[in-house]
Formats: C-alpha cells, sequence, structure tokens
C-alpha cells in the first residue's frame, strides 16, 4: 500500500514539476517581472519553494489523485486536481490581493487559472500512469 502512495507521489510529483518549471521558466517569467519586480527577490527561497512542491505534491496525491485511483474515475482527478489547485492557488493569490499594496489583479486571475489547470492535468496524467502500473493502483 505504501508503495502505492509513494509511487503515484513521485508520478506526480515529476508531472507537477515539469509543467510548473516550463511555466515558470518560459512562460510566466515576463509576466511576473513585470507585474511583481518590485516585490520579487533577487534569488528565490529555494528551501521555501521545495517545501511548497513536496506538500503541494502531497496534497494533490492525498486529496485527488489516490482517491480517484481507488475509484477508478478519471473525472474525478481531474475535478478534484483542478478544484484543489484553485483552492490553494486562491489562497495565495487572493490574501496577496487582500493585504499587499499594489499587487496586480491580473496576476490572480493568471495564477488561478494557472493552478487549476496544472493541478487538474497532474492529477489526471498521474491517474493515468497509476492506471497503467499494476503496482501503483
Amino acid at each position: 500500500m505504501i508503495g502505492r502512495w509513494v509511487g503515484q507521489y513521485a508520478v506526480a510529483a515529476v508531472i507537477f514539476g515539469v509543467l510548473d518549471g516550463l511555466w515558470l521558466g518560459l512562460v510566466a517569467a515576463p509576466l511576473y517581472d513585470a507585474q511583481l519586480g518590485h516585490l520579487l527577490a533577487e534569488q528565490p527561497n529555494v528551501l521555501a519553494a521545495g517545501a511548497f512542491y513536496v506538500i503541494y505534491v502531497a496534497g494533490l496525491t492525498y486529496f485527488a489523485t489516490h482517491p480517484a485511483v481507488v475509484e477508478g474515475s478519471w473525472r474525478r482527478a481531474l475535478l478534484s486536481g483542478g478544484l484543489l489547485g484553485l483552492v490553494a492557488y486562491a489562497t495565495w493569490d487572493l490574501t496577496n490581493l487582500a493585504v499587499l499594496a499594489d499587487f496586480p489583479a491580473t496576476i490572480v486571475l493568471v495564477d488561478l487559472a494557472w493552478g487549476t489547470f496544472v493541478s487538474a492535468v497532474t492529477a489526471l496524467g498521474t491517474y493515468a500512469v497509476a492506471r497503467a502500473v499494476p503496482f501503483l493502483h
């Protein structure tokens, strides 16, 4: 049983890491620089970023992917992953909008869309791999 969880977690970590890396490195960087440049650190806090990824992928696995695999429902993976992404990214962005002066609403909308999308795709992709690989389901 633990092997299934660890395997699903590993698959989700790879999918989420690749997608978010591409997003941050190629797509979002110019937008974030333009909209948040005055708030951005010169160098990201790698420990904090790593902690986010470890915790977030665990949440995706626990709340979205694993239940969908057990149930045999790709729809549940897609919906639960997307909903978790929306909630998590809304927590970050709407809190920033509420308490930080000049936090751009454009970033909120873009991040909510991205968080929902990347989380849904990660959960769905992990579900597909887990259903295809016998020891993962």
